[in-house]
């Protein structure tokens, strides 16, 4: 079976190959495809709790070819936050007695579809030596964030644990993950914070605080420009029980109306 991994708390590397992984984080989806050899690792000690989707390749033929030497999706990529709530609605929606089997399956092939979207878009030729060096250095910067997310991170301190100069680090970091190296962190604190809005009984300004942000009102304006509410809205409508506002937010999202 393929193997989609979507992490929701703490980080794990998959190791492939000698000298070659990735970092899995709760702002990506991670690809194992069938029948490979791979390792995990944890870096900081911290552990990993993680929604898991498993699919054999006739699930997605008319979609993706999941072959390994097709090359036809990549190893990792980062999640939108349509995909990024919709796997919070489905982690909740699993632990739910009640839940009607019928939605969670068609909550798991909607978040699967997005998943593979985002991941056949990552996927590119053999890397030369080079380019392999610069992923290298990129997934270093991430596994440091994604152990701890909050810090007062730079620019310069990234590069030193990058082994790049500041500038050819924005450079290579843009190219390669897609996003600035300060928006990727902005998602990752996010991506930490979204799950302890509904877990936890924290009040919003001390998530905030926990997740790395000035204040409230900082962290509230980003949560809301990423995931299309407040925090405090999203909290509300999980409380209550109300799926049908989740699949608002997802839908105002998807349709950029938020």
């Amino acid at each position: 079976m393929n193997v989609v991994v979507l992490p929701f708390a703490g980080v794990f590397v998959k190791h492939d190959a000698p000298g070659r992984h990735v970092v899995g984080t709760p702002s990506h989806a991670v690809f194992i495809p069938a029948d490979t050899p791979y390792r995990i690792g944890f870096p900081g000690a911290i552990g990993d709790r993680a929604l898991v989707l498993r699919f054999d390749d006739a699930l997605v033929a008319d979609a993706v070819d999941c072959r390994r030497g097709g090359e036809a999706l990549g190893s990792h990529a980062l999640l939108s936050a349509d995909a990024m709530m919709r796997s919070v609605v489905l982690r909740r929606r699993l632990i739910d007695p009640a839940a009607d089997r019928f939605e969670v399956e068609t909550l798991g092939l909607e978040l699967l579809s997005l998943c593979l979207r985002v991941l056949r878009g990552q996927t590119s030729p053999l890397r030369p030596a080079a380019r392999l060096r610069r992923a290298r250095a990129v997934e270093r910067v991430k596994e440091a964030v994604a152990v701890a997310p909050a810090d007062a991170w730079s620019v310069a301190r990234l590069a030193v644990i990058a082994k790049l100069s500041p500038f050819h680090l924005c450079r290579v970091f843009h190219e390669l993950a897609g996003t600035s190296i300060y928006e990727y962190v902005v998602r990752e604190r996010l991506a930490q914070a979204v799950n302890a809005v509904l877990d936890s009984g924290d009040n919003i300004t001390a998530i905030a605080l926990e997740a790395g942000f000035a204040s409230h009102s900082h962290f509230t304006a980003r949560f809301r420009r990423f995931f299309g509410c407040t925090p405090s809205a999203l909290r509300r409508a999980a409380a209550a029980g109300e799926i049908g506002e989740f699949r608002k937010i997802m839908t105002a999202r998807a349709s950029g109306k938020a």
